[in-house]
């Protein structure tokens, strides 16, 4: 008999819970949150793809000094992220003391009963969560904070109008199209896959995570570098923390087993050896982002997902088996390439 936990539905099917926090920061007069340098951070734990997105905007954008950035421990604990003092990793939160990000949504809300989950954009000045859904925190972060910061890192003057905001209503509608299935069959597709309770659950999203990835090669072939052509869009940043986890993570512990990124799709392995290695055609608007938040944590990502589904689908019942790294996480870019 197969064990219902609250991330799946009876036929083993794996069901990831809406985000909860869904404000904004916003110039608007009147506005609860305004944009304000110190007044927000950012939390969050290296190996999870959602709160690597961004981390990735944020230094896109040069936030550094504006928007604080509180590292949780790499591993969940008992009580789910934690702080440890160990690997990056906070002693303790800095604003309250806390131990877990548990009690950092219960202050937000003493009747929250959903997952604590990272990232989380928190309003020091209020002391409370803005916003706990990545795809709109990447918004905020590429947008909102603009009128703080030099003209060469506000949104509207980045090619092609920005990674969203600016862009033509065609252009924004085609990067939302792609995201929509890009999101239900492989950002979310791997977890559908390696958090499957049954056979067929796991054979029902096998097929379309590989055909979603055979149409993102497809799309790069036609030239590139980025998905949309010449300038970067949120599509490559929602789209490069799940392929840069592929091969060490997905394909070993996730079992998505039917083809490798790197030995099986030669425009999709470039694209991302060109966002993480800055190669020459993109470095302008990579400006070290994708490398720089991915190399401190890189070698952590498979125990990560190893002691994530060993817990979910296994309760923490039998041996804990951790995959090997691939020689090389991410395979070096020649010049020829670059």
């Amino acid at each position: 008999m197969t064990t219902i936990t609250p991330y799946q539905a009876a036929d083993g099917n794996f069901i990831r819970p809406d985000s909860e926090f869904r404000n904004t920061i916003s110039s608007e007069p009147g506005a609860r949150y305004p944009p304000e340098k110190g007044r927000y951070a950012l939390y969050f734990a290296p190996g999870c793809p959602w709160a690597h997105r961004t981390l990735i905007v944020r230094k896109l954008k040069g936030l550094d000094d504006i928007i604080d950035l509180y590292q949780l421990h790499k591993y969940m604990g008992p009580q789910g992220w934690y702080f440890s003092g160990e690997g990056g990793s906070l002693p303790k939160d800095p604003l309250y003391g806390f131990s877990t990000l548990k009690q950092l949504y219960l202050k937000a809300s003493q009747s929250y009963t959903g997952r604590y989950t990272v990232p989380v954009l928190w309003d020091k000045k209020t002391g409370t969560l803005v916003n706990n859904e990545s795809s709109e925190i990447i918004r905020i972060l590429a947008g909102s904070f603009d009128e703080l910061l030099p003209d060469d890192r506000r949104e509207k003057n980045f090619p092609g109008g920005g990674l969203y905001r600016f862009r033509s209503q065609e252009s924004r509608d085609a990067i939302d199209a792609l995201q929509d299935w890009v999101y239900n069959t492989v950002n979310n597709g791997v977890y559908k896959i390696g958090f499957a309770a049954s056979q067929a659950a796991y054979e029902e999203h096998l097929g379309p995570l590989f055909s979603s990835l055979d149409r993102l090669e497809a799309l790069l072939g036609k030239g590139g570098p980025f998905l949309f052509g010449a300038d970067l869009t949120e599509a490559d940043v929602r789209l490069y923390t799940t392929i840069v986890r592929f091969d060490a993570a997905y394909h070993s512990v996730f079992q998505c087993t039917l083809r490798t990124i790197r030995h099986d799709y030669p425009h999709l392995h470039l694209w991302l050896r060109r966002l993480y290695w800055d190669g020459k055609v993109v470095r302008d608007q990579t400006r070290g982002a994708f490398h720089d938040t991915t190399a401190p944590y890189i070698e952590h990502y498979v125990e990560g997902y190893a002691r994530s589904r060993f817990k979910v689908l296994f309760k923490e019942q039998g041996p804990l088996i951790i995959p090997a790294n691939p020689t090389h996480l991410v395979e070096p870019l020649p010049e020829d390439e670059q």
